[in-house]
């Protein structure tokens, strides 16, 4: 039987820990989750996809925090657990993280704790340690990474956990565990640099060490197996926005796998995989529109459209985060300037064709789960 590499964590909690288990929900439907990230008060909104495809708003949820009350520059601002049990969101506004455990029908509160700094961004979970990456540089504090465990519903902070990263103000946009969980990987946009921490099995982030990126403005990424990291760059310049694979060491280190692979669009922000990982797709702000890419046995990545065009959301659209169903099936889009969430078809040659779209999104709106 496999154990996790945080296991030895257990003997600091005497609370212990509850891990997750990889079975699905036994719900019927699927559950999609985003926040509208107001500033009054930060609310979880839910939809539900019924088995035709179909989107349904299904109601609001309060996180019992404060949102930025705009858009936030980051992706992984919610973070579902394995399991589907537990649902983890950023506050920005009030530097919190809520805990909500995820019912078939209801979303309840379950602890609300201080996210270690100012301004939280993005979550990486792996088993029952969960990393903030605050953005504090741009609330008049400075950037970091702060480690917690999850035991019992509740989000415990993890001592000497914080890390700073390469500055204090470096506009940091994700966080992600690489697929064995050794090592956290951090975003810059404001730097192009990418950061890493080796994670010892304490949880203790440790072995800082800091990587030019391949393209400018690296913002969101998803780690796929063997180790690989697939990162999107988010050049405002029309036409200039691309993606970049690497190869993630066990000790941090990185190497660059396929370069600067261009959307042909603006603003590629947001990236995810695939569940076979065979495609790759990028969320354009600041076009309008996905681009998808095939992704080869050896990482390189190609555009699966000449023009960088897999799905047009429309001008002004402003797509941001995306989900997809675990069965690879569908891809979720929250695009918060026309105020929709978007759902499409994959296809098995990678192909997006819509399937709904139903409005009522703020133009705040950030972040997205998926649960089925």
């Amino acid at each position: 039987m496999k154990v996790s590499r945080f296991s030895k964590l257990s003997a600091a909690y005497s609370i212990g820990f509850a891990l997750f288990a990889a079975a699905a929900s036994a719900d019927d439907d699927t559950r999609i989750y985003t926040m509208d990230n107001a500033a009054s008060a930060n609310h979880v909104l839910v939809f539900r996809q019924d088995r035709g495809g179909g989107l349904h708003a299904e109601g609001s949820v309060e996180t019992g925090g404060a949102g930025a009350g705009g858009g936030l520059s980051s992706q992984g601002s919610i973070a579902l657990s394995q399991d589907g049990r537990w649902l983890f969101v950023c506050n920005a506004g009030s530097g919190e993280i809520s805990v909500f455990k995820a019912g078939k029908d209801r979303l309840d509160l379950a602890d609300k704790v201080n996210s270690g700094g100012a301004m939280p961004v993005s979550l990486a979970l792996r088993d029952n340690l969960l990393y903030a990456l605050n953005a504090g540089g741009e609330a008049g504090g400075t950037d970091n990474l702060s480690g917690f465990v999850f035991a019992n519903g509740k989000l415990h902070a993890l001592p000497n956990s914080t890390q700073a990263l390469s500055g204090t103000n470096t506009t940091p946009t994700d966080v992600v565990f690489s697929d064995e969980g050794g090592v956290l990987v951090v975003t810059e946009k404001g730097t192009s640099l990418i950061d890493t921490f080796a994670i010892g099995h304490d949880g203790l982030a440790t072995s800082h060490e800091i990587f030019v990126s391949a393209g400018q403005a690296p913002f969101g990424f998803a780690a796929g197996r063997k180790d690989r990291i697939y990162v999107s760059e988010a050049a405002g310049v029309p036409g200039a926005s691309s993606a970049s694979s690497y190869k993630v060491s066990s000790t941090g280190g990185l190497a660059v796998i396929s370069r600067t692979n261009s959307t042909m669009q603006q603003a590629a922000c947001w990236l995810i995989l695939s569940p076979d990982e065979r495609f790759a797709y990028t969320a354009n702000a600041g076009s309008g529109t996905l681009s998808g890419f095939g992704i080869a046995s050896n990482g390189d990545l190609a555009l699966l459209s000449a023009n960088g065009v897999t799905a047009n959301i429309g001008s002004g659209s402003h797509p941001v985060d995306m989900g997809v169903s675990h069965d690879g099936g569908y891809l979720f889009v929250v695009a918060n300037g026309n105020g929709t969430l978007n759902v499409f078809h994959i296809a098995r040659d990678g192909s997006l064709a819509p399937v709904d779209s139903v409005s009522g999104i703020a133009a705040s709106a950030a972040g997205l789960a998926v649960r089925d």
